[in-house]
């Protein structure tokens, strides 16, 4: 069949593209335009079949599961689904000089149903945060700042996306039910419509469209310590003990900006005199069992040696420090110097702070990236994508000379980003109750937005007082759903916060949800590896897992984290219980295994060292055992919680943590089901062929006073030893 359809709609002509049954491209242009390489989608459309019908101006072109009719008399374009459609009804390029460049503005408008919701777009956390979870009656700007992220994905309650693969600053106005859409510059506008009918669907075609997401190293899911800065050699090392004395599970510890010192800006060295041996100082901390996560800037200071070899190779965007992503050479001559410098003397991953970019130290909150000229081109037609670019001469790099797998940590993002193992935050946010509040709508947005991995800075990053009451309470709330985001990671300026900096009563209560953390990693790493094999998400708005439940939709501050746990944050000060909606079906509060049925609110108990988590009949929850210090330590013992109910299945996976040989194999799958009528358990098989050794397993079946909380049950129902071989127990 042909690779594309083409139409003359007006003035334009229009290209339908079927990449697969539940995928339609899109691609709109003036007739001299030509197509250009995509830098966001990677895949060409699958051997799909499809049908093209004409009915005098109508021409009608249907798969399987979409019927898209484009009326040329009327200029409408309608995709229909099986209980649903939208309408394109207007698409225009308006000419425009932008800096002396002839350019369009693109504009396009769609009609919207009264009842949809509308997510994703992106993450949008700090001074811009008003614009909610759902985007129904705001206006969306799709521009990188700190704090925004800017992505190009729109998903819809009605079980359907919208990518655009346009790069420049976008603006989308919900305004009643119409959607109007405005790109700065381009020389096309493309799309492409991606139905589900599950929001799940969505975005594994999105990931197919843009790249799977890899699995991310297995520290990555462990609790991160970080702060502007740690300032010395000596203050790290020290840190990173201090951790081990108390007895505090962590696995990752991070070198904010500044340890070049007299060096100049970035200048990818530390400063003798407060660093005087970085190899023995990533040494001692990896005796600790702990990793070490660096900053680094895209821009170098002028002062620097390294600003002279990267100007003097033509690797700087003109009159900026800036490392030129744009070109293939100045990438790969980026990695190299990250290489020498960092990778070589055993640093873990990468902090790409600033990657908008800051187009000299310290522009934060601005757009000063539109007016630079990149390979003879401007900025302002490719103003979002910089980040993208930057992190994949990171990756790329980085799997070129090792099988390690790449972590980087950055505060801006793109799609297709999820494909070079970005963890995105939210930049620097404000330690208030508004800011935490808003982080639910912008983590929740990002990850609906086909990203993966988000968290944000625990606590806010300009931080409170540790020995104040109120910044205390913030704290507390603020790290116990920090422990229910994908990454858990604490930073802030102004003042340091480990867990022992708050004292005593508050220590208690970080700690015991940093073990909580590590009690869930069995859970948390197999959700990563339906990341990567399924393209899961794990933070999760409830329209995701309740799609028919109308109430579950409206919910802004509760979520699933994976399939099973309902996370219900206090984001309010003195407050000791809330509302909690559940939706339909039988949860039990993981408290107290008290037993609920949903489809209601109900009061809950909230007090200080307690965040309200209910989990989903039909439940298996793999827990290590509460002796855990880091993610890489090999788990022999697993408690096995049953919420009894309904029937289950979860696979847990397991597999060396660190590099790529999962990609050929090289894993445990471990198929576990629960028959709840017959009251029978099925370990199956294993699956993959990573070594493994003998598992216990300890079965609870969980209910009112038993299998609850943090600590392990002392009374399983069942214990069993388990070598690989499928193994069935009836439990009375």
């Amino acid at each position: 069949m042909p690779s594309h359809i083409e139409i003359r709609l007006g003035p334009y002509k229009t290209f339908i593209s079927v990449y697969a049954s539940n995928i339609i491209r899109i691609t709109h242009m003036p007739s001299k335009g030509e197509l250009k390489e995509s830098l966001v989608v990677i895949r060409k459309p699958k051997d799909a079949t499809y049908h093209v019908e004409d009915k005098g101006k109508i021409r009608i072109i249907s798969t399987d599961e979409l019927k898209a009719t484009i009326d040329r008399d009327e200029g409408v374009i309608e995709i229909e689904w099986h209980n649903g459609s939208l309408r394109e009804v207007r698409r225009e390029f308006k000419e425009v000089d932008i800096l002396g460049i002839k350019t369009y503005n693109l504009l396009q408008e769609f009609l919207l149903s009264d009842d949809e919701a509308i997510f994703g777009l992106g993450q949008h956390a700090g001074y811009s945060a008003h614009v909610g979870l759902n985007y129904r009656g705001r206006t969306v700007y799709l521009a990188q700042r700190n704090t925004d992220i800017a992505i190009p994905l729109m998903v819809s309650s009605k079980g359907y996306g919208i990518l655009w693969d346009i790069y420049s600053m976008g603006v989308l106005e919900f305004r009643g039910n119409r959607l109007k859409v405005w790109f700065e510059a381009g020389d096309y506008i493309d799309y492409y419509f991606i139905y589900g009918p599950s929001l799940d669907r969505v975005i594994a075609s999105y990931r197919w469209l843009t790249g799977n997401a890899v699995l991310l190293p297995k520290y990555a899911f462990g609790y991160w310590q970080s702060k502007e800065r740690y300032a010395s050699q000596e203050e790290i090392v020290s840190v990173a003990k201090m951790f081990r004395e108390r007895n505090i599970p962590i696995d990752v510890i991070v070198q904010d900006w500044r340890y070049w010192g007299k060096h100049g800006w970035n200048a990818f060295r530390f400063d003798e005199s407060v660093y005087p041996d970085p190899a023995r100082m990533v040494k001692e901390i990896h005796d600790l069992g702990i990793k070490v996560i660096i900053s680094i800037w895209p821009m170098f200071g002028e002062e620097t040696k390294i600003y002279e070899e990267a100007k003097s190779l033509g690797h700087l965007i003109p009159n900026t420090g800036l490392i030129n992503v744009f070109k293939d050479e100045s990438r790969k001559w980026f990695w190299k110097k990250i290489e020498d410098a960092f990778f070589k003397i055993g640093i873990d991953g990468w902090w790409l702070d600033a990657t908008e970019p800051e187009v000299k130290p310290m522009l934060v909150y601005t757009t000063w990236q539109h007016d630079l000229v990149i390979n003879n081109e401007r900025m302002f037609k490719y103003l979002n994508v910089f980040p993208l670019l930057e992190a994949r001469g990171v990756y790329e790099g980085q799997r070129g000379v090792s099988n390690r797998r790449v972590l980087i940590l950055t505060r801006s993002g793109f799609a297709g980003i999820q494909r070079y193992g970005v963890i995105n935050w939210s930049g620097d946010i404000t330690g208030d109750w508004t800011t935490f509040r808003t982080q639910i709508w912008a983590g929740l947005n990002y990850c609906l937005s086909g990203l993966p991995y988000w968290t944000t800075d625990i606590g806010g990053f300009f931080s409170g007082n540790p020995k104040t009451e109120g910044y205390k309470e913030l704290f507390v709330r603020w790290f116990e759903w920090g422990t229910f985001c994908p990454i858990m990671r604490v930073h802030g300026t102004y003042y340091p916060k480990e867990p022992w900096r708050f004292g005593s009563d508050v220590e208690k209560i970080l700690v015991k949800y940093i073990r909580l953390r590590y009690r869930l990693l069995p859970y948390i790493y197999s959700l990563a590896w339906k990341v990567y094999s399924e393209g899961y998400t794990i933070m999760r708005h409830l329209v995701m897992d309740f799609p028919d439940d109308e109430e579950a939709l409206k919910v802004d501050d509760e979520y699933m984290f994976g399939p099973y746990i309902l996370v219900a944050p206090i984001t309010t000060p003195s407050t000791y219980s809330r509302e909690v909606y559940l939706p339909k079906g039988i949860w039990y509060d993981f408290w107290s295994g008290r037993k609920y049925t949903g489809g209601r609110y109900i009061n809950v108990s909230a007090p200080l060292d307690k965040i309200p988590l209910f989990v989903r009949a039909g439940a298996i929850l793999p827990m290590a055992p509460p002796t855990l210090r880091n993610a890489m330590e090999r788990i022999n013992s697993i408690e096995l919680r049953i919420y009894p109910g309904k029937d289950g299945r979860f696979d847990l996976y397991d597999d060396d943590g660190e590099t790529y040989n999962y990609e050929r194999g090289e894993y445990t799958l471990i198929p576990i089901e629960w028959r709840d009528r017959d009251r029978v358990l099925i370990i199956g098989d294993k699956k993959g062929i990573y070594p493994l050794h003998e598992i216990r397993f300890e079965v609870v079946i969980v209910k009112e006073g038993k299998g609850i909380g943090i600590e392990k049950e002392r009374m399983p129902n069942n214990i069993v030893s388990y070598k690989g071989k499928r193994v069935v127990l009836e439990i009375p």
